[in-house]
């Protein structure tokens, strides 16, 4: 089922990355994996958002699973500045607080660095033990407020319930505590389009891929629904649709985004 999410991520993100920064309905809606866009990658390129899952997931499968922060901030570091675990060496989108973090070695925690970097890389630790206080650790790497760590813990208990065969309006329901007080998620599948928000702040973000994950009855249908939002478009199908390879699992995505999804050979080395 690791596989199922990671690649699920991958996808979305990869889906999502020819649309970042696009206004929502100002482009000829999402259906296909295609190339181009802001970063002129080819078609089935993934972006940060699955490189920094990817380098989080090996840590973990170097450690045995055990939460080793100083060991993912190398490897973090290793991506930014060498290519590691980046399709053909190539980094092409790294967010501002987590490339100042990086290079600082510490993670921001002022009330204006709440973007999505640590909640883009954090579904590995769902398939590990790791506790709260462990997770919002891995999230301080980079992303150090309190904000942006309890939508880590949030995302990740969301991911062990749908690993655990619970519905997604279960699970949502589920982590309604976890989330509070942050952000309400009541009602979320009622909430027209127009209200959902699709930027780099991880509350939105959190709550738009929810919105996708839970107003959908497909992998395919939920991460287009992600990149069609607009603006951050890679990284909400990449949260989305980590969520959505755990629910319809790898055989539930269509084989030909699979063909043509790059770099699976680094999905597959880093694995647990």
């Amino acid at each position: 089922m690791l596989k199922d999410a990671i690649v699920g991520l991958a996808v979305g993100d990869a889906l999502g990355v020819p649309y970042e920064f696009r206004a929502r309905d100002t482009y000829q809606a999402a259906e296909d994996m295609v190339g181009g866009g802001f970063h002129g990658q080819p078609a089935g390129t993934f972006s940060d958002d699955t490189s920094m899952t990817l380098a989080t997931c090996d840590s973990l499968r170097a450690t045995g699973g055990a939460v080793d922060v100083d060991d993912m901030r190398r490897r973090f570091i290793a991506w930014m500045e060498q290519g590691a675990y980046a399709i053909d060496g190539r980094v092409f989108d790294i967010g501002g607080t987590t490339a100042a973090a990086l290079r600082a070695g510490v993670g921001a925690a002022g009330e204006h660095d709440n973007g999505n970097g640590s909640l883009m890389r954090i579904l590995p630790l769902a398939f590990t033990d790791a506790t709260d206080d462990q997770i919002a650790q891995v999230s301080a790497i980079t992303h150090a407020h309190r904000t942006s760590c309890r939508a880590c813990v949030t995302y990740v208990h969301l991911a062990r319930d749908l690993a655990a065969g619970m519905s997604v309006a279960d699970a949502i329901a589920h982590i309604e505590d976890t989330a509070a007080p942050f952000t309400r998620l009541h009602g979320i599948a009622e909430l027209p389009r127009d209200e959902i928000r699709s930027s780099g702040y991880v509350v939105d973000t959190l709550k738009a891929a929810l919105w996708c994950l839970v107003t959908t009855t497909s992998h395919p249908d939920c991460v287009r629904a992600a990149v069609n939002l607009g603006e951050d478009t890679d990284t909400v199908a990449a949260v989305a649709g980590g969520l959505a390879g755990i629910v319809y699992g790898e055989d539930g995505m269509p084989s030909a985004w699979l063909d043509t999804l790059r770099g699976r050979d680094i999905i597959d080395r880093c694995l647990f």
